[in-house]
């Protein structure tokens, strides 16, 4: 006799329709199991036995041929056992009727019978409503997770028996409900638990209005990390599309806690240096999500950033972008979503005290320093937008109160910048946040007066800045005026922007030299498209615009 169950496999961070097909025939008893499953999908057939006859089914001798199709999908991990058992059984007419019919099923089976959580729970269940299935049975560790999904009757079971006779009609459950959100177990963290470094506090403020990437640079103890770390309670709460998909990647990857809902906190994921490239940005054969993936919607914190490998940190260039990660091996390939904000953090030499107030207390040499330093790739550095240095604290600012706004202020004034970003990019797709902004789109939606334009072509001739730090310039100017309530960038949110733009060279000169009218010309030509990069525009362009 024949038979069918339709289950999912997670390919990547995506789930994809598995038709489960069973084959009873006469014959030499034997189990065979094809469709391109891997080693654990395989074992299938010791542990569905085993649970069939423990929970008191029995089949007899027979000849099993169980197909998994799509056959050139590849199947990972143990989530068919249940639905293996199942079409067993309705195979050999133990299941009334045609009831298996509009249900899907996942689950893992224990050699009891058990059924034992399952990742990726969410997709499927996403899965299931695309395909137009209204029942879907699951562990019942997962069934809060899965009855997030609305328009959708989602079972939780705890053995499979109580899936076999809830299939057939005999025993009624209740569909399961949504499971209570996620919410952080360290409580809030308050950027007035931080003492001094106001410079550090306002850069904060701003790579959250923006989504902007972050450096924070000074020596031990400085407050680098408890800085990186309220970043996460500065930013606007989830919206409920960023929600799913975060929720979505961490049921797949296996790291949403049992019965939970939904993540209400944007992620905050802080690897160790010694992470592997495949660990950080996702890899392996089949390709796997990695710390990027799981900081997708929220923050990729890299302390003591020097340390991570020259490997880690060059496969963060793509991602940094494009906001997304695309992984081929030779078992398969995988698009990964990766958009996040970074936040690095670093010493200023490698004993860490070359910026203290006392010159004599740092004894690394000119080429130990420059070294560590070159540890960083440009290219790395050129894809942040703010730098800060965090100076080490005095003893005025350790034993005095905390001085700043507290963060709930502070998110009230981001949420209000992302507001206006959000108004301002809402026909289109994929930007919601100045650092998405790219090429065309810039130049078209930033508005920057003729001013604001002149000084920017002379900051960045000045420091010799490459077209991507002046495009990184342009949208930081554009988050401080943001937050200044402002619907044009004026010369001072182009001065603040400089002010966190110079890595390892200190602050902009308060006063910069007059603007020339040449490179107010130049300005106003790379405004109007003529040219994208920050270098020197050629004088017969500023000849050919003047006539």
């Amino acid at each position: 006799m024949h038979a069918s169950m339709q289950s999912a496999a997670i390919v990547g961070t995506r789930a994809h329709p598995v038709e489960v097909q069973v084959d009873l025939s006469l014959g030499l008893p034997s189990f065979f199991l094809v469709g391109l499953p891997d080693a654990a999908c395989t074992d299938a057939k010791v542990r569905c036995g085993t649970a069939l006859r423990n929970q008191g089914y029995e089949l007899g001798s027979k000849r099993v041929t169980v197909n998994l199709a799509p056959a050139d999908l590849r199947k990972e991990g143990a989530v068919f056992d249940l639905p293996i058992a199942l079409g067993l059984l309705a195979a050999a007419g133990q299941l009334a009727g045609d009831k298996a019919a509009g249900v899907l099923v996942v689950g893992e089976l224990s050699l009891t019978g058990e059924v034992m959580p399952a990742r990726g729970v969410l997709p499927v269940a996403l899965l299931a409503r695309r395909m137009g299935i209204r029942r879907l049975i699951v562990p019942l560790a997962n069934a809060g997770e899965g009855a997030l999904v609305e328009g959708l009757d989602v079972f939780g079971v705890s053995t499979l028996r109580e899936a076999a006779e809830l299939i057939s009609g005999q025993r009624t459950i209740a569909p399961a409900t949504p499971g209570e959100p996620v919410e952080s177990l360290d409580g809030p963290l308050d950027l007035l638990d931080i003492r001094g470094q106001a410079l550090c506090k306002r850069a904060l403020e701003i790579a959250a209005a923006g989504g902007h990437n972050l450096l924070l640079s000074g020596p031990p103890g400085s407050g680098k990390t408890l800085l990186a770390r309220r970043l996460p309670g500065l930013l606007p709460p989830l919206t409920f599309e960023e929600s799913i998909e975060t929720t979505s990647l961490w049921s797949i990857a296996g790291r949403l806690p049992r019965g939970a809902g939904l993540l209400s906190e944007r992620p905050f994921r802080a690897p160790h240096h010694t992470i592997s490239a495949a660990g950080l940005v996702g890899g392996g054969s089949p390709p796997r999500a990695g710390e990027i993936t799981l900081a997708h919607n929220g923050v990729l914190f890299l302390d003591e950033l020097p340390e991570f490998s020259r490997l880690s940190l060059e496969a963060l260039r793509q991602p940094l972008e494009e906001g997304e990660l695309s992984i081929v091996r030779l078992r398969g390939e995988a698009q990964l979503p990766a958009r996040f904000m970074l936040v690095g953090a670093m010493n200023p030499c490698p004993c860490g005290h070359h910026s203290d107030r006392h010159p004599g207390r740092c004894r690394c040499s000119l080429s130990a320093r420059e070294l560590y330093r070159r540890r960083v790739s440009g290219p790395i550095l050129d894809r942040i937008d703010l730098y800060s240095e965090a100076p080490a604290l005095t003893s005025h600012e350790l034993t005095d109160l905390p001085q700043g706004d507290p963060t709930a202020q502070v998110r009230a004034r981001v949420i209000e910048a992302r507001d206006r970003q959000r108004h301002r990019y809402s026909k289109l797709a994929n930007t919601r946040t100045n650092a998405q902004l790219r090429g065309r789109q810039l130049r078209e939606l930033v508005r920057p007066t003729e001013t604001a334009l002149a000084l920017l072509a002379q900051t960045v001739s000045h420091h010799g800045l490459s077209a991507r730090a002046h495009d990184r310039l342009l949208k930081v100017a554009r988050t401080i005026a943001d937050l200044a309530g402002s619907e044009s960038i004026e010369p001072q949110h182009v001065a603040e922007a400089s002010m966190h733009r110079q890595p390892e060279r200190g602050l902009m000169p308060p006063e910069l030299p007059p603007v020339s009218e040449a490179e107010r010309q130049r300005a106003l030509l790379r405004a109007r498209g003529l040219t994208h990069l920050s270098g020197v525009v050629p004088e017969s362009a500023v000849t050919e615009e003047n006539t």
